[in-house]
């Protein structure tokens, strides 16, 4: 029986990437400025801040955000994002919406703005702000085609920091009422032995699950 030693190292490099791709450092931050709690008939609106010059926060974010808050217990009812900024135009557009509590204090006080705040049930308002960054790329990778087939050859690597913050509106006192950050960052690698081999580490991911679980239980008052 043949043994491969050079394959046998490569599969456990592979194996070692692997288990440092999968691994990301997540922080959490909150800093409360008043209570809160929410009835079952009433809901919350998770809108992404776009006023920036230089980034979006993603609508897939914010719509991770919003769907893992409604999972499991002590769910909260969701108001999804574009149909609220719909609902609700032209007063949130990137250019028009309320960028503090006092803005919202005036919107609050046009009559279609406030019936279909009620109709939504909208308790609180739910700002996301931030972006994804990828640095410190290093390595490279060539291909090459012959008469013996093709191959890439080489690796690479890169770090993802996920950066975020959720302030929270209360509409019913029309103050905010506080404010979650998360930092997520992780190493990805992509090694190539004839075939490119992508090892992601999930950065995004994982800080949409620990800003969703933080949000909820900071909504619910726990």
């Amino acid at each position: 029986m043949k043994h491969y030693p050079e394959i046998n190292k490569i599969g456990i490099a592979l194996l070692f990437l692997v288990g440092l791709a999968s691994c990301t450092t997540t922080t959490i931050d909150e800093f409360r400025q008043g209570e809160t709690g929410i009835e079952n008939n009433e809901s919350v609106v998770i809108l992404g801040r776009r006023q920036a010059s230089d980034y979006e926060t993603r609508s897939e974010f914010v719509d991770c955000v919003g769907e893992r808050m409604t999972r499991g217990d002590d769910a909260i009812s969701i108001v999804p994002e574009q149909e609220f900024v719909d609902a609700m135009f032209p007063w949130f557009e990137p250019r028009t919406a309320p960028l503090r509590t006092r803005d919202l204090e005036r919107l609050m006080t046009e009559d279609v703005v406030a019936d279909r705040m009620t109709e939504f049930g909208i308790r609180y308002i739910v700002w996301l702000d931030g972006f994804t960054e990828t640095t410190d790329r290093s390595g490279s990778i060539s291909c090459t085609i012959g008469p013996g087939g093709a191959g890439c050859f080489g690796f690479g690597s890169w770090e993802d920091d996920a950066n975020f913050d959720a302030r929270v509106w209360d509409v019913g006192s029309l103050s905010n009422v506080g404010t979650i950050s998360t930092d997520a960052t992780g190493q990805s690698y992509l090694p190539a032995l004839v075939i490119p081999i992508p090892l992601i580490a999930r950065v995004e991911a994982n800080a949409c699950s620990r800003l969703a679980t933080q949000l909820k239980e900071f909504v619910n008052g726990s």
